[in-house]
């Protein structure tokens, strides 16, 4: 049997790199040598907590975002051959069930996740080969591609916001997610307000296209900083990329009249959140949440990337091997996962 090295996830904090078989795949899946698995703040979050509801349970193999070349198919794949350079986003939908058959395949009652990102080798599951696996352009290289996978959900809640030129969006959190609203806010022709607690994070958000930049510990009132940018008004939309209560609330006041903001950080479990009823009412404001992507975004992303507009070198701060992951997420953990790093197996 045919071992390779890979990391199993086996509770809080608990993460070993061991010694396993090489997947086996059947006849509609593929198997990939991972080139490039860039670390995650969802997997700082799972590392933290030692599971996550939806998407892994330990024992399990782990990491979602990467790329590599295809070593094997299985009989009955005609897409993909030996050597192909592939991206694998981390889900698939099944195409059936009422939420797919709406155009909201990120929320399909049978939404497949595959995890096994951070070893040598990966099984991609017939269902994700056939939906959500691409070719990766011969000018892309793989930590480029492998950004494919969050930059979708970000390109996700911009749709989902309507965002539109002209538009002035203000983001808070600067992680390597809410400095991907950041650019590709700034793509759409948006006008950007970053928003952070920490300077170091604010000049990340200028080098990515902010035009005004806040530190949140040296106003009195977010709300009217933002007012003071926009004739009084408001921001047109909020992003809020931090996942606390406190910060969903601030989110709601930095709106002007009929404006939207997108929850995307999402809380701790059982979080429970008051906002003024007066103000949604009145102010005419919609609320929205979004969670993951479709294989329609995750195109988009890597279409994105094809054209240069984001690439891995603004959000990864360095590489390191397999071997030392458990180290990586810890220092991830221990500075709120400011930067990605590329895990090269």
């Amino acid at each position: 049997m045919q071992k390779m090295q890979a990391a199993v996830l086996y509770g809080k904090e608990d993460v070993k790199v061991e010694s396993v078989a090489v997947p086996r795949i059947g006849p509609r899946d593929v198997l990939v040598r991972v080139k490039a698995a860039l670390t995650c703040g969802t997997d700082v979050k799972v590392f933290r907590r030692g599971y996550h509801a939806r998407m892994i349970q330990p024992p399990a193999l782990f990491g979602h975002e990467l790329a590599g070349d295809v070593v094997a198919t299985g009989a009955e794949v005609r897409k993909f051959r030996e050597g192909d350079r592939v991206v694998a986003a981390n889900s698939a939908p099944c195409g059936d069930c009422y939420y797919c058959k709406r155009n909201l395949e990120n929320l399909c009652d049978d939404l497949l996740f595959n995890n096994g990102a951070y070893a040598e080798f990966i099984r991609i599951p017939g269902r994700i080969v056939e939906k959500n696996t691409y070719k990766i352009p011969a000018h892309v290289d793989y930590q480029d591609a492998a950004l494919a996978e969050p930059l979708a959900c970000v390109l996700r809640g911009l749709e989902e916001s309507n965002v539109r030129s002209g538009d002035t969006v203000v983001v808070i959190g600067l992680g390597p997610i809410g400095l991907m609203f950041v650019r590709m806010a700034k793509v759409l022709g948006a006008r950007v307000v970053a928003m952070a607690r920490r300077h170091e994070q604010l000049d990340d958000a200028r080098r990515m296209g902010a035009a005004h930049l806040i530190c949140l510990p040296e106003v009195e009132d977010p709300a009217s900083a933002v007012r003071a940018l926009t004739d009084g008004r408001g921001a047109d939309v909020v992003i809020e990329a931090v996942g606390k209560p406190e910060v969903w609330d601030l989110s709601v006041r930095l709106l002007r009249k009929g404006g939207t903001v997108n929850f995307f950080g999402g809380c701790p479990n059982e979080t429970q959140v008051g906002l003024d009823t007066n103000l949604l009412h009145y102010s005419e404001l919609t609320c929205k949440a979004s969670f993951h992507h479709t294989p329609r975004q995750i195109q988009q992303a890597l279409e994105a990337v094809s054209r240069r507009h984001i690439c891995a070198s603004d959000f990864v701060a360095g590489q390191a091997s397999l071997d030392s992951l458990r180290d990586v997420l810890r220092s991830l953990m221990n500075s709120s996962g400011r930067l990605k790093t590329a895990i090269i197996p």
